[in-house]
């Protein structure tokens, strides 16, 4: 197996920037691929769209929030203007006209957006307008458009209408999210919902997972557990997909298809399938809670991270703490190559690539200002009398240059943040804790809840606790579950979710699967090195922070932290994704688990969620009222076994079928889209990417909603 040449990001981009394009080609494909030459980090304005005279047309984007959030994950001011656009603009605030300019919409299509649209090109704002749709516009809200459009005669301002299933986020090259909120997992698990509220969520999921395919350009085999949401998804989009490739007249994953062609070298025309994995949320829970000790997690848990940008305070002056603090914003790009080297490292070794990369750029600084006889990169910015050959080449190497300092200088802000971060909560504690919490003994645990020295967040100790209770063997008798509920009280937590995760411990006990990878260990000298941690970092680093006018205590705040890495090992989803990838290597354990996952072929007459005959057999022999689940699924509605009864109809979205055959059922893939119902965690992404660098089997990760 072979990693792809395309990342969804890269899919995505190449989407976007066919829409501002005008839904034009761009000229120049190579701008499109990830080695390619990024003059502004994503794109390039090589391949931009020019009018008769061979000049860039400039455009307006208009867009909503949703579209407003999905372009600035991945694109930068600077993007825009490369591809022709001058003005973005919120659809919901107030505008000006800009007349016999080219609009461009990217917007959902709501009734609220199709108004707006009209009223604009009624009053002449913009003509002409190129109108695209995050998802695809429903039938009645075209028609309703229609007549809009013909009672306001704009028709005439209208260039094109396109529906571009772009409705879902991406946060990392792999990652999306589908930015359905933090209450998708509530939603699907309480009474307190109506059906119709539900069926609309799962309608959306369905729409957003569409739009993930349709970017990747091939229709994937689509597994997942019977019951539960997973089920009732799986089959909806099964049916989708079925549809679709029904309608001959625009098969947007045939080869010839322009669609496929805009996602900038998706797999459409291609052999080879992804396997689609759908999974419920409580199949495990942990890695929601779980304290991380990798970069791009404790950047999520400590730090306020949306949409790639951090939002953190700093001291106005590090000396002067009475001066107050000050809100700064940095922003996490594809340019940013110490993020995509780093983020799925354990803390402690970005601390010492940090260094590293310091000495580095401090090196070729020195080499440069040494060549053109200056005595710094600031004096040769302003130096007139350099040689012709050495002001060449520094004029080549400066924008480089400059560019590295400014990322890790934004780094080394970041890192000093989640020190600060990480002491005062006392995080590496609860991660070593966590690493060993099965261990930890009832006593053990009432102590920890009542200590005044763990840290000042009274959330961690109950995140520790849901953890803890998840995963010990140990027996909790209702005297001392009040003992730990009065215990958390005392710190102010609310223990309102107590009560379920009581219940979600019967369910997950039979479907967590965490465990070690079977590959070698590291060499005890390499992990030497980097257990010596902190200790040594603070040495080399600390001078080098005080250059640069941070943290002027930055070796205090190392002083305070743990230096170890964590135990290397697989999470329960990527267990489950090995097994159903690669059943050859799995271990027969995760593969007893998933052996009656349902099985979708959307290209296929028959496999319309199919199981294995021999599962199907001991189904019928041992379901009763009181045991209609199968184990690892949500019970349904109706059986008493949960608190939940909002789940009914979930496990009936599509029937047996026929048996899916053993080759069905050890079918491999060279490529996965896992996604989780209920919300996603960084954690799960990063276990999910290292295994798939261990195996060169590349998976893509999604949400309903992503959290820390």
């Amino acid at each position: 197996m072979a990693y792809r040449a395309y990342s969804l990001r890269d899919r995505q981009v190449g989407a976007i920037r066919k829409i501002l394009n005008l839904n034009h080609d761009p000229r120049d494909e190579s701008t499109a691929r990830p080695d390619g030459d990024h003059s502004n980090g994503l794109v390039s304005t090589s391949g931009a769209v020019l009018d008769a005279s061979g000049e860039p047309i400039w455009k307006v984007l208009v867009f909503d929030n949703f579209g407003r959030d999905v372009i600035s994950s991945v694109l930068r001011v600077n993007d825009l203007r490369g591809w022709g656009i001058t003005v973005h603009l919120n659809i919901n605030a107030a505008r000006q006209s800009i007349p016999d300019v080219p609009a461009i919409y990217l917007v959902e299509p709501t009734a609220k957006n199709l108004q707006q649209i009209t009223s604009d090109l009624s009053q002449n704002l913009y003509c002409p307008a190129y109108i695209n749709f995050l998802s695809s516009i429903p039938r009645p809200l075209l028609e309703d458009f229609a007549a809009q459009t013909a009672e306001a005669n704009t028709a005439e301002s209208i260039a094109q209408v396109f529906d571009q299933y772009l409705n879902f986020i991406v946060a990392e090259p792999d990652l999306f999210s589908l930015a359905l909120g933090n209450d998708v997992y509530w939603s699907l698990n309480t009474a307190q919902i109506k059906d119709e509220e539900v069926d609309a969520l799962i309608d959306k999921i369905v729409s957003g997972l569409f739009s993930v395919v349709v970017t990747m350009g091939a229709i994937p085999i689509i597994r997942c557990p019977k019951g539960g949401a997973a089920e009732m998804i799986s089959a909806k989009l099964d049916r989708k997909l079925r549809d679709h490739v029904l309608d001959s007249k625009d098969n947007l994953f045939s080869s010839t298809s322009s669609s496929a062609q805009r996602s900038s070298g998706g797999m459409a025309g291609s052999q080879s399938r992804p396997v689609l994995i759908v999974l419920d949320r409580s199949i495990d829970l942990v890695p929601m809670l779980s304290h991380s000790w990798t970069y791009q997690s404790l950047v999520h848990d400590v730090l306020k991270m949306k949409l790639n940008r951090i939002t953190m305070e700093v001291a106005v002056d590090d000396s002067d703490p009475s001066k107050g603090v000050t809100k700064r914003a940095y922003d996490l790009n594809v340019n940013d190559f110490f993020w995509a080297k780093n983020a799925h490292m354990p803390f402690p070794q970005v601390a010492e690539d940090i260094d590293a990369e310091l000495t580095k750029y401090k090196e070729d600084a020195s080499d440069l200002t040494r060549k053109t006889g200056a005595s710094s990169i600031e004096d040769l910015q302003n130096d007139s009398s350099t040689s012709a050959q050495h002001l060449k080449a520094a004029i080549t190497l400066l924008p480089e240059l400059r560019e590295r300092k400014a990322t890790l200088d934004m780094h080394m802000n970041i890192a000093t943040a989640l020190l600060k971060g990480i002491k005062d909560r006392q995080l590496d504690n609860y991660f070593q804790l966590e690493e060993t919490i099965s261990r930890q003994t009832k006593a053990q645990m009432l102590e920890l809840l009542t200590s005044s020295n763990k840290g000042t967040e009274p959330l961690d100790k109950l995140r520790l606790f849901i953890i803890w209770f998840l995963s010990t063997e140990q027996a909790v008798s209702k005297t001392e579950m009040d003992r730990f509920e009065e215990a958390l009280k005392a710190l102010g937590v609310d223990t309102t979710p107590i009560a379920y995760v009581k219940w979600v411990r019967e369910i997950t006990r039979m479907t967590m699967m965490t465990s070690a990878p079977s590959q070698p260990a590291a060499s005890q000298s390499a992990g030497g090195d980097l257990l010596r941690g902190f200790s040594a970092i603070s040495n080399r680093l600390t001078d080098r922070f005080k250059d640069h006018a941070l943290a002027a205590n930055f070796e205090n705040l190392i002083s305070g932290v743990k230096n170890f890495l964590p135990v290397n090992k697989d999470l329960t989803v990527t267990k489950i994704t090995e097994s159903l990838m690669d059943p050859a290597s799995a271990a027969s354990s995760a593969i007893a688990k998933t052996e009656n996952y349902l099985y979708f072929d959307p290209r296929s007459a028959n496999a319309r969620g199919v199981l294995p005959s021999s599962v199907a057999t001991a189904i019928s022999r041992t379901a009763s009222p009181a045991h209609p689940h199968i184990p690892g699924a949500l019970p349904a509605a109706g059986t008493g076994l949960g608190p939940s009864s909002s789940t009914a109809g979930f496990g009936s979205g599509a029937g047996p079928g026929s048996s899916a055959s053993f080759g069905q059922r050890r079918q491999g893939f060279s490529e996965a889209i896992v996604f989780t119902v209920g919300g996603g965690s960084m954690d799960e992404y990063g276990n999910l990417q290292d295994w798939a660098r261990r195996t060169a089997g590349p998976a893509v990760v999604g949400t309903a909603g992503l959290g820390a």
